[in-house]
């Protein structure tokens, strides 16, 4: 095998597309469209930025549906 391959892209797409009308967040990632549009050809550093901020968006959901 090459060296010159790229790693895989994580994602944190759950399988669960469904967008909350109020924030525009996906229910299960926590993304929006623009960054699930972005994912693929963002680079890593703007991922690892987003990927960040994706658990405190998921508990903001998970609690707006309390």
């Amino acid at each position: 095998m090459s060296s010159d391959r790229l790693a895989p892209i994580i994602s944190p797409c759950t399988n669960v597309c469904q967008i909350d009308q109020l924030t525009k967040w996906c229910l299960g990632c926590g993304r929006s469209l623009d960054e699930i549009a972005a994912w693929a050809g963002a680079s890593p550093e703007w991922r690892d930025a987003v990927m960040a901020t994706l658990d405190a968006r998921r508990a903001q959901l998970i609690n707006a549906r309390r």
